[in-house]
């Protein structure tokens, strides 16, 4: 069987179905998710033991497959033809070889490609602080972020550099230096490349994803000292996530931890992305500006008040995430019941869907 044949097939069907991901598992068909949905490919066979490890073997080189039968998972990035990137993982279930890749587009959209808040026009000007840009895994956190470095790029004259596991988009260098590191290649571990990433005299710094304590701490300590530091974290909503990076530190740290992120933080866009009505997907955003009123809250570890203030401040560019969903269904661009599927409290958008 020539399976770096039916590898590249499935990658390009990825490709022009504008799929988000391809699944390969045993006993089912090759699955591509569109839209948020997973749809077999039917013309597929069901995949043996032998056929998803010749596959998911197909992709990797030998040093990769040395390193991933060792450790049983793998993260990477894979070009097919310099055409479509991927990021991959492959992994092991029940004694089967396994993966996800997922589709990294080639050309970098702008904010309103995405149709994101015009408010996040704001952050690629800023000059220091610390950005967070969360929600589930797979609703266009990277895609988010890559959109405003690529602003960055193109509006200053800055040093980025990026911190990825593996690297996701491939930025062109405009007027800034683009400094992308992958762990594995660039650097041996995530650790080591944010021990020593302040050396490189960076002005904008991206980390891939807040993992521990040691790169929340590294990326606090960057904006304290004049960066502008973004990151992602797998979080639901703002509050929850300054809950997550409080809890992630031991008892005697987090007085200075508190007081850490109420000087740097800056702002945290929590997203989702629905299937929109026309086809497609489109993010619903909360936005948590951070003023006098929240950094007091995060000082004095008041963080169930934040939503309040979310709510009440939205003249200044700050939006609930059931607000945002309410005017997405307002404006007809999702359905009412994907709104409450996706909302955190159904019962309070409904309230607001009466009211607008």
């Amino acid at each position: 069987m020539d399976y770096q044949t039916q590898l590249k097939e499935l990658l390009v069907a990825a490709a022009r179905q504008n799929a988000s991901d391809l699944h390969l598992a045993v006993g089912r068909r090759p699955s591509l998710r569109i839209d948020g949905a997973l749809v077999s490919l039917q013309k597929e066979q069901i995949l043996t033991p032998e056929a998803a490890e010749g596959l998911v073997f197909a992709l990797l080189t030998p040093e990769q497959k040395e390193r991933f039968i060792k450790e049983r998972q793998l993260d990477f990035a894979y070009n097919l033809e310099d055409k479509v990137r991927f990021r991959v993982n492959v992994y092991y279930q029940r004694g089967y070889v396994a993966a996800a890749l997922r589709v990294i587009p080639a050309r970098i959209r702008s904010v309103e490609e995405l149709s994101l808040p015009p408010i996040i026009h704001e952050f690629s000007k800023l000059s220091q602080g610390f950005i967070l840009v969360v929600g589930p895994a797979g609703h266009g956190k990277s895609t988010t972020l890559a959109a405003v470095l690529d602003e960055v790029n193109h509006t200053r004259a800055d040093h980025l550099v990026t911190v990825e596991d593996p690297i996701e988009y491939l930025f062109t260098q405009d007027k800034s230096i683009i400094s992308q590191r992958e762990v594995g290649n660039d650097t041996a571990t995530f650790h080591d490349a944010l021990r020593t990433v302040l050396r490189q005299d960076p002005d904008v710094i991206m980390i891939g994803e807040m993992r521990d304590a040691t790169s929340i701490s590294t990326a606090m300590t960057a904006a304290e000292t004049g960066h502008l530091v973004f990151s992602t974290l797998h979080t639901n909503s703002a509050s929850q996530t300054i809950d997550r990076i409080i809890d992630t530190f031991s008892a005697e740290q987090q007085g200075q931890v508190v007081s850490q992120l109420a000087a740097t933080l800056v702002a945290i866009v929590s997203q989702r992305l629905l299937p929109r009505t026309s086809g497609g997907r489109i993010p619903a955003a909360e936005i948590m500006l951070v003023n006098p009123a929240i950094r007091n809250l995060i000082r004095e570890r008041k963080i169930y008040q934040i939503d309040l203030v979310i709510e009440t401040s939205l003249q200044e560019g700050m939006i609930t995430l059931n607000r945002a969903l309410a005017m997405l269904v307002k404006n007809k661009e999702i359905s009412l019941e994907n709104a409450e599927l996706y909302s955190i409290n159904p019962a309070e958008l409904r309230i607001l869907l009466e009211r607008l």
